[in-house]
């Protein structure tokens, strides 16, 4: 018969209420998104009165989650950035020079050879040590794990005539590619994050492209800025200093000029004792004499290198280089246990800060070349929220509309149900943070079309059993049950290309299978469970002898 219990009224009833309250946020978006960007800031750095009356503009008992709006809402920056991935070949064989010098130093002396930045060539003296030369290096070699099983190592070894020649394996190249992407994106997502702007989106594409869109900043150039300074930090033995930016370096060495000392370069060795890689972490501070600084931390394997050098190199000076320029030249005055130091220089505090935070969201690993930049202002983002907000009241409002016609009363129970289906919809997005794009509101909007499609099938099989004359209550519930089969099956259909779309697409494509696939939801449960509801709340006080659909 028809009627529902009353634990299920509520239950209907309480869900109603959490998606409509969940949802009102987003009525009031500038003060709630202050109100959480003035919270943000306290939990930081502590709180100032400004941050307090921005705090005061919503009610801490109300939810407070928004509906984030993406880039072709919101504006901001577009970046295509290809990594450059054979620079990682080069750094692969700068480190691997000094474990080769040492290895074959007992078997013969050895020089560097001018080579290609991906490959490692090393002159023998003795020519008749080839063989064994050749051997004592692929001793060397690494395995690298592969999918077609063992047996592949690092590097490639060949000789002829008293040259060595290293080359990286097919196997590692591919195994550095992947490790270099990976890598990328990473440090990437770190630095942004570290910035603290609202879901970018930062994926890779195809072999070696990056796409990175970050809604709310100024520009391009600006999104440049964060993610493509290397912060390169290494600590590498002097050679010599001098004034002469034309000097040879030699083999192995290289040639930088200093920070501190406009005019004087340094000429180090290329190999680096310590890297910034295995830097653990880096703070901001002041030296001895009040000065900015930065504090930093290796790891384990980093602080026993630079243990081992500075108690073996007392009274040498050594390096310390960011991103090829030398920002100061100590004397090693004793060993430094601990792996861990300062870096002082021409600093003020914000650059210090910025320093570490570089420091700590770590060295990209290969540089990086921008194929496409585009900046899209709010002025653009705010042209899509008026189309998109067009567009929903004009379907909202013609659907609303036909409905009415078509059912009447019954037509403005889906009316109802609609309106609270769309607030639900906004409510479970601003639950999960989801992002709002332009293709996630025509997702929406195809919500208002399709949510009427249940009270439809519902309505017109209600018409159906008022036929046989068996009484408008026995109608309704036989209407409501036997279109039930029906809504589930087309309904499911669509929800599962809504998660394939989510699964498989990306960017925009996902935002409208997000908002689709709520929408189904939402759709299925007003239409089977509070239409049917507010009918027969409507019917049990009315209790009409005949009904009209």
């Amino acid at each position: 018969m028809l009627q529902i219990d009353l634990w299920k009224r509520i239950l209907i009833a309480l869900t109603c209420a959490a998606g409509l309250l969940l949802a009102l946020p987003n009525a009031f978006y500038g003060p709630v998104e202050q109100h959480n960007d003035a919270v943000a800031a306290i939990e930081i750095g502590g709180n100032t009165p400004e941050l307090e009356a921005q705090k005061a503009l919503w009610p801490e008992w109300l939810p407070s989650g928004l509906v984030n709006l993406g880039l072709d809402l919101r504006g901001g920056a577009h970046l295509l950035a290809e990594v450059r991935v054979q620079d990682v070949y080069a750094s692969r064989m700068e480190a691997q020079w000094p474990e080769v010098r040492d290895a074959l130093r007992s078997l013969t002396p050895v020089r560097r050879q001018q080579s290609p930045a991906d490959e490692l060539r090393v002159r023998l003296n003795d020519e008749s040590k080839m063989a064994e030369a050749m051997q004592i290096v692929r001793d060397l070699a690494r395995p690298v794990p592969t999918l077609t099983g063992a047996g592949a190592t690092d590097i490639n070894v060949s000789g002829d005539a008293g040259l060595l020649i290293i080359t990286l394996s097919d196997a590692e190249r591919q195994a550095t590619d992947e490790r270099t992407m990976q890598q990328s994106l990473e440090i990437i997502r770190r630095r942004i994050d570290e910035v603290g702007t609202r879901e970018p989106t930062i994926q890779r594409q195809g072999a070696d492209r990056i796409l990175i869109q970050v809604p709310g900043i100024g520009s391009a150039a600006e999104l440049k800025a964060i993610i493509g300074t290397t912060a390169q930090l290494t600590f590498n033995p002097v050679v010599s200093r001098g004034t002469d930016e034309n000097a040879n370096p030699g083999i192995g060495n290289k040639l930088i000029p200093s920070l501190d000392e406009p005019g004087a370069f340094y000429v180090v060795e290329a190999s680096p004792v310590v890297a910034g890689e295995e830097l653990v972490d880096a703070q901001p501070s002041f030296d001895q004499n009040g000065r900015p600084a930065v504090n930093f931390r290796f790891n384990t394997s980093g602080a026993r290198k630079f243990g081992d050098y500075t108690a073996d190199n007392i009274g040498a000076p050594f390096a310390i280089v960011l991103d090829d320029e030398v920002i100061s030249a100590p004397t090693i005055q004793s060993h430094i246990p601990g792996g861990s130091g300062i870096i002082t220089g021409n600093f003020d505090v914000e650059e210090s800060t910025n320093l570490a935070i570089l420091l700590r969201a770590g060295a990209l690993p290969a540089g990086l070349e921008f194929l496409e930049e585009r900046t899209i202002g709010p002025e653009l983002g705010q042209d899509s929220i008026d189309a998109g907000r067009i567009a929903t009241v004009v379907a909202f409002v013609a659907v609303l509309f036909f409905m009415f016609a078509s059912y009447g009363l019954f037509g403005i129970f889906a009316n109802i149900a609609l309106i609270i289906n769309v607030a639900m919809v906004f409510g479970l997005l601003s639950l999960v943070g989801a992002t709002l794009t332009l293709p996630g509101i025509a997702g929406i909007v195809l919500t208002v079309g399709m949510a009427v499609d249940a009270n439809v099938l519902i309505f017109e099989r209600i018409r159906e059993e008022l036929t046989t004359a068996k009484g408008p209550a026995r109608a309704i519930s036989l209407g409501y049950e036997k279109a039930l089969s029906a809504i589930i099956d087309a309904n499911i259909t669509t929800l599962i290309t809504a998660v394939i779309l989510f699964a498989m697409g990306s960017g925009p494509v996902r935002g409208f299978a997000i908002t689709l696939g709520f929408g189904i939801i939402t759709s299925v449960f007003t239409a089977i469970f509070v239409t049917r509801l507010m009918v027969v709340i409507w019917f049990e006080r009315a209790r009409p002898k005949t009904i009209e659909v």
